[in-house]
Formats: C-alpha cells, sequence, structure tokens
C-alpha cells in the first residue's frame, strides 16, 4: 500500500505539469501548511499578491496570475497538494514543459524515499508484535541476530532514524539560520533517505499486529531470542 500510494504520488508530480498546456503555471513563491495560490483573488490568493518574500529579500509582484481551481479536476489535485504542503519556492523547483512543478526537489525526494522504503516493507517486513522489532525485521538476517544478540533493538530502531533525519535537519537548519542555500542535488539526496525512513515506520506501524499472537513469548526473533512476559510492549 505505501510503496503504491508514493508512488502514485511520485509520478502525478510529473506528469501533471507534463500534460499542461506549456506556460500554464508559472513561477510560484508560496507558503507551507496553507492554500496561496487556490484563486486568482481573496483569502486563498496569497501568491497572487503583492509581497515582501523572506527567502528572497525582495519585494514580489506576480505578473502572472494561477489558481489551480481552474484546472482539470486531475491537475488540480496535484498542485492543491503541493499549495498545502509545499512552499512552491520557485529557485527550489524544477519546471517541466515551462510548468513549475506542484512541489519542491525536497519533497520529490521525499516521495522517491517512501517509495523505497514501501518496496523494502513489501518485500521484507515481518509481523513481530512490536513496531520496533517489526521495523528492525528489513534489516540483513547477519545484521539482526547480532542487534538481538547484544540486545540493541532499542538502539538499533533510534539510530536507523536518525541515520534517516539528521541529513534534511543539519540541510533545512543550516539553510534557515545562515546564508547557505542548498542546491537542487543536496535537497534530493536528503529528502531521499527521510523518505526512505518514513515508508519503513509507516510500513511498521502498519504491520505490528499484537493481536495475532497469543502472548509475547509466541514471537520468533533473531538468533532464538524471545520477549519475556514482562517486556511485551
Amino acid at each position: 500500500m505505501i510503496f503504491g500510494l508514493s508512488t502514485t504520488l511520485f509520478l502525478a508530480m510529473f506528469i501533471a505539469p507534463l500534460t499542461l498546456p506549456t506556460g500554464t503555471v508559472p513561477e510560484l513563491h508560496g507558503r507551507a501548511n496553507a492554500f496561496d495560490y487556490a484563486t486568482e483573488d481573496g483569502a486563498l490568493s496569497y501568491g497572487n499578491q503583492p509581497r515582501y518574500d523572506a527567502h528572497t529579500d525582495t519585494m514580489v509582484n506576480p505578473e502572472v496570475h494561477f489558481a489551480w481551481t481552474e484546472l482539470p479536476t486531475a491537475h488540480a489535485i496535484a498542485y492543491a497538494f503541493g499549495d498545502l504542503n509545499c512552499h512552491n519556492l520557485a529557485e527550489r523547483s524544477w519546471t517541466i514543459n515551462g510548468n513549475q512543478m506542484p512541489v519542491c526537489v525536497r519533497d520529490l525526494g521525499i516521495f522517491a524515499g517512501l517509495m523505497v522504503g514501501g518496496a523494502i516493507v513489501h518485500r521484507r517486513s515481518i509481523n513481530r508484535w512490536t513496531v520496533t522489532d517489526t521495523a528492525l525485521s528489513v534489516l540483513p538476517e547477519a545484521w539482526q541476530e547480532g542487534i538481538y544478540h547484544r540486545r540493541w533493538r532499542h538502539v538499533a530502531f533510534y539510530g536507523i532514524g536518525a541515520l534517516t533525519v539528521v541529513p534534511l535537519g543539519v540541510d533545512g537548519f543550516t539553510q534557515l539560520l545562515t546564508d547557505y542555500e542548498s542546491n537542487p542535488l543536496t535537497r534530493m539526496l536528503t529528502g531521499i533517505p527521510f523518505g526512505t525512513g518514513l515508508g519503513l515506520l509507516f510500513g511498521a506501524l502498519l504491520n505490528a499486529s499484537p493481536e495475532l499472537f497469543r502472548n509475547a513469548s509466541d514471537v520468533r526473533l533473531p538468533g532464538g531470542a524471545r520477549f519475556l512476559s514482562t517486556e511485551a510492549e
């Protein structure tokens, strides 16, 4: 399910600008978590209004207005998703067929990572009662045996999580707090591991089903390890 949904979302971000007439979507400069381009004027048209842009430290006076509500339904859904979830900054986004894409390059990397994580979950994830142990089930068997032999399951779980989050966090906060401006390749390469981690976490949340076991001691863990009755999580 994760792989299918993320693949659909990823492809939609490319198909939407490719199948619109050239020049339909101009350069956008919006905000995250808000509808800025739903209409050409009114409360949902922030992106179409003259304003000061803190990202570029300049005044923005859009010459071409854009409203995704005027697009065909499928395209409108793609651009509405991007409008709500992404800043839609032109300098951080790719343009295809003369149309700015619905989301920035980093978000594309996250969607690509979700596809990777979803594919791994589909092929390797095993229900092992807890979210932690179900998440670790996708690792190579030799790694799992070492982790459980040393009782490092929580260290491994949070360590892998940190590896997927830290690159994006460092790049993003450095950009926010300094004059550093990330490039498209770096945005993509930091988005992919973050998305992969999200995919693995979502998969573990969906697949961890303790109700399918009589008790925790029935769960088969790597290296012959077993849950103690007091350790059920």
